[in-house]
């Protein structure tokens, strides 16, 4: 995998394997980076990806210049090669390795951008969006196949990517 954009542009990260990860196409994050910076300035912003599979997400936001950016990854074996690949940057995410649910009610910070795309079909997707309530200060991102209750949330924006979605959401 190959960052797109940014003072990190074309470095190669490694990727778990697909039987652990689902990492975002380039394509795809391409899209969501270049909507986020139509809608808000990078810089001094915070970001989360709150299921980071292979990192991706968290390193594309430090290379486009997001000044705080956290990353939560839950599988040991995934979290050990993120941990390998933030080694090779300057700046890198703050990795925390564990449930996602439960570490994002023990950050005592305010975000904003999140970023969530846990396991399509893993049914976590609106307690994903309890669970940052407290934490989320702007635009939250869902990447889903499936239709998904938006709970106390406006849609922003909503593009598809084959049998993508990316849903761009506000709170109330």
């Amino acid at each position: 995998m190959i960052i797109t954009a940014g003072k990190y542009k074309g470095q190669k990260i490694t990727a778990p394997g697909e039987n652990i990860t689902r990492p975002t196409l380039s394509k795809v994050r391409m899209g969501i980076f270049n909507t986020l910076q139509a809608m808000i300035d990078f810089e001094g912003k915070s970001f989360l990806d709150m299921f980071a599979g292979s990192g991706i997400m968290g390193l594309e936001a430090v290379s486009r210049g997001f000044e705080n950016v956290y990353a939560i990854e839950k599988n040991p074996k995934a979290a050990g090669i993120i941990k390998s690949n933030y080694k090779k940057f300057s700046k890198s995410p703050n990795l925390i390795i564990g449930d996602s649910l439960r570490a994002v009610s023990r950050l005592n910070k305010q975000f904003d951008v999140i970023f969530i795309d846990p396991p399509y079909f893993s049914g976590i997707y609106e307690k994903s969006l309890e669970a940052i309530k407290n934490i989320a200060n702007g635009i939250i991102i869902l990447e889903h196949v499936n239709n998904i209750e938006f709970n106390n949330h406006k849609v922003i924006k909503q593009k598809t990517y084959g049998d993508k979605i990316i849903t761009f959401l506000e709170k109330e």
